[in-house]
């Protein structure tokens, strides 16, 4: 190597750490253009109007700048780093967002669940054990257990035959359209809608409820709905199936579009009948969409509050976890007992959600 070979080599070294300390302080600054954003739109007195412009330019565009800024500081470095680093450009904000709406408060509560009411003493498991041991908390795991057996059997199983039906049917795309309506509804405004489905008066009252209504026309008394026990855990799990069928049947439905129809013909030619063809042939098929679907709705069911807090508040034994975890932060205000329930909800979803993502890898051969 000539001596202007090495002399060049520290050379070129010191320029690429140059362009790299000036790529660091050009994201450092954007970053910091963005944080004095953040403390303006916080403390700011203007008026809303303008705050509610600058916070898009400032939410919209300044993400967009910092995508940009990241990219060009990446780009900087020799190839073989940009392509590890590229990556994490892209996914490292979602990832970044997660944790600091997820994975932190996920940990501060697990922390929190060890104290009392104000979080300042130490009080061990006696928490969990309030979680697992209060006449309360077991109804409360008993209803999730019907929401979890009635609720998802109800939507996959009512999803699977309305898909079976509608797939032999002219019209399909109205159907579907109608049965899947319900999903553009939120868990509230179902409720709402639900209250007015159920509603009662008392005997010789006009009755405003449909259900009650329809009871009185055939010469029943009016019914209080849910006050009744069990059945008003039944009336609540309805709404349920009504919101989650259509999601249920548009999946299950596009499954059944990729079962080959040739293995159809072959059955029928073998002489089996329309439900022996949907029982050994077509549902086999479909099962690992079956199983997503169902493992789907009992994240749903198990962390279930929505319905329940808008038609009876827990009343009348329909207290489910969620609304037990609600009422020990926000109404009783404590916050240990909260915070060991919100973990137990955290540890029942896990593993559905650990064998929902298992599946979907098995089924793309990751």
């Amino acid at each position: 190597m000539t001596t202007i070979e090495r002399q060049d080599k520290p050379t070129s070294s010191l320029i690429k750490l140059g362009r790299i300390a000036f790529s660091v302080l050009v994201l450092v600054g954007v970053l910091f253009v963005l944080w004095v954003g953040f403390i303006f739109l916080r403390d700011s007195n203007a008026s809303q109007g303008i705050i509610a412009i600058i916070a898009i330019v400032w939410g919209v565009g300044g993400i967009a700048l910092l995508f940009w800024v990241a990219d060009w500081v990446v780009n900087r470095t020799s190839t073989a780093t940009a392509k590890r680093l590229q990556p994490f450009i892209f996914v490292g904000p979602a990832l970044i967002i997660l944790a600091w709406y997820l994975f932190i408060p996920t940990v501060r509560s697990l922390y929190l669940s060890f104290f009392d009411a104000q979080s300042k003493n130490f009080v061990g498991l006696a928490n969990y054990v309030f979680a697992f041991t209060d006449s309360k908390m077991r109804e409360s795991f008993t209803n999730n257990l019907l929401w979890l057996v009635i609720g998802t059997g109800g939507a996959v199983g009512f999803g699977l035959i309305i898909a079976l039906l509608t797939d032999r049917v002219k019209m399909e795309k109205v159907f579907k359209s109608i049965i899947f309506m319900p999903m553009a509804i939120s868990f509230v405004g179902a409720g709402v809608i639900w209250r007015f489905i159920y509603s009662y008066k008392p005997a010789g009252e006009d009755q405003i409820g449909l259900l009650n209504a329809i009871v009185t026309f055939f010469g029943g008394e009016p019914q209080a709905w849910f006050t009744m026990p069990f059945w008003n855990n039944i009336f609540l799990i309805a709404i349920l199936v009504w919101l989650q069928t259509g999601y249920a049947m548009v999946i299950i439905s596009s499954a059944l579009k990729g079962v080959p129809s040739t293995i159809i013909e072959a059955g029928r030619i073998d002489g089996a009948g329309e439900f022996r063809i949907i029982r050994s042939i077509i549902i086999p098929f479909i099962a690992p969409t079956l199983v997503t679907v169902s493992t789907t709705i009992i994240i749903i069911t198990l962390k279930i509050f929505d319905i329940v807090f808008t038609m009876t508040n827990g009343n009348y034994g329909t207290e489910v976890i969620a609304s037990m975890q609600y009422k020990q932060m926000f109404r009783f205000y404590h916050y240990g007992r909260g915070s060991a329930i919100a973990i137990v909800l955290v540890l029942a979803v896990i593993p559905v959600m650990w064998y929902n993502l298992h599946q979907f890898s098995k089924r793309e051969g990751f």
